[in-house]
């Protein structure tokens, strides 16, 4: 009997541990990682330029975060919300919006579409943080789900004050648009 017991406490806990979707939590730091394959997306005379990206440097500006699977489809889920940022004009010297692209989770055969398309959306948005992530090390340190989009706000201390894997609702578009407003 005591055997039965404890073989169903540990499936238990080992099926909590693997349904869970990530580690991030209101009020505090997104935990640390760095991107050094590829990284973060620079301009320099219209040409793109990489150098390595650390969380940390996410202080300092309001933020919208998107993390999202190296997918078309997966890159359309929150179209809305980016969609609805553009619209708003905030201004550059308090926000940003950081979009952090998990090439490694890509359809196989897709990486060079992957790489064009995010260096044609930095050449549009300049304003904009993009980063290139071949390594998955964005989604292994915030535990994310694969194919999958992540969307985070941050205060300028860097504290996470929205958190929400998977297509955002129009209602909570238009709450990650207000809390952008009153954190500016």
């Amino acid at each position: 009997m005591k055997k039965i017991v404890l073989s169903t406490i540990l499936a238990s806990v080992f099926f909590a541990h693997s349904t869970l979707a990530h580690n991030i939590t209101l009020n505090s730091g997104l935990a640390p990682v760095a991107v050094t394959k590829d990284g973060e997306l620079i301009l320099s005379n219209g040409d793109v330029n990489y150098q390595s990206w650390r969380s940390a440097n996410l202080v300092g500006k309001v933020r919208v975060i998107q993390h999202i699977a190296g997918r078309s489809s997966v890159k359309e889920k929150n179209e809305a919300l980016m969609e609805a940022i553009k619209a708003e004009k905030f201004d550059g010297t308090k926000y940003q919006t950081t979009t952090i692209i998990n090439a490694d989770d890509a359809i196989i055969g897709t990486g060079t579409f992957v790489t064009s398309s995010a260096e044609k959306g930095k050449k549009q948005n300049s304003h904009s943080q993009v980063i290139l992530d071949q390594q998955s090390s964005v989604k292994n340190a915030w535990a994310l789900k694969e194919k999958e989009s992540l969307i985070v706000v941050l205060d300028k201390s860097g504290k996470v004050k929205f958190v929400k894997e998977g297509k955002l609702t129009p209602q909570e578009i238009q709450s990650v648009i207000t809390l952008v407003k009153s954190l500016l």
